[in-house]
């Protein structure tokens, strides 16, 4: 990719070191510390397309992987050891953010823990959140409860759903964010949880993905 440095690198966790990729266009607008889904590591497609498209608009990211990832294991790691973590790597993007917007969030499960993190206390530089797929709720069970703590962030967040997520009804969704100032809802018309779009919409995975890379960008605008 002409422009943008890749690199591999590690992360100080909570349990030793963690691997992680930073991608870095020239010039940097923002830099997001982009945590992965429960099921899936930072190299998963969407983290990998996702990643790329954001520096394409001139957002950096730092993914990295959590330890029960980074073991082999399946089972994610109890919600302090994940939180832990996000911090973990907030700091080290801070580090390397040079001055521009500092952005945290990530993908589904990723974006709850880098929530849940802000909420108990504020992440280190971090200027606002981006929660790709925030889930709600298990698919089947709708509920509110992951949404709690919610309005004790102090910082912008940005909510990027699919109206097809079936971990988040957004009939739900709504009522919780709309009391939240500092909350911003941008619904992605046709995607399911990950962001894919049936043939019959006229639309591609790849034109969401543009969709969500603009949503992120303007966010990270409205943060600087």
């Amino acid at each position: 990719m002409s422009g943008v440095t890749a690199e591999r690198t590690s992360v100080p966790g909570p349990a030793g070191e963690i691997d992680a990729l930073w991608l870095a266009p020239e010039p940097t607008r923002a830099v997001l510390v982009y945590a992965h889904g429960a099921g899936a590591g930072m190299t998963h497609a969407f983290m990998e397309k996702s990643a790329a498209v954001l520096a394409a608009g001139g957002i950096a990211t730092l993914r990295y992987q959590f330890p029960y990832m980074q073991a082999g294991k399946k089972r994610p790691d109890r919600a302090p050891r994940l939180e832990a973590t996000v911090r973990a790597a907030a700091a080290w993007a801070a580090d390397r953010a040079g001055g521009v917007p500092l952005l945290a969030g990530g993908k589904s499960m990723g974006g709850r823990m880098t929530s849940r993190a802000a909420a108990a206390e504020p992440l280190p530089g971090v200027a606002g959140l981006v929660l790709v797929g925030f889930p709600l709720h298990p698919a089947g069970k709708p509920g509110t409860e992951r949404a709690a703590h919610l309005a004790q962030v102090t910082i912008p967040m940005l909510f990027l759903q699919g109206t097809r997520d079936r971990l988040a009804d957004l009939d739900l969704l709504e009522p919780v964010l709309s009391p939240l100032p500092r909350a911003r809802l941008h619904v992605v018309d046709g995607a399911d949880h990950s962001f894919h779009v049936l043939k019959r919409s006229g639309r591609t995975d790849e034109d969401v993905l543009g969709e969500l890379g603009d949503a992120i960008a303007a966010f990270a605008g409205a943060c600087g």
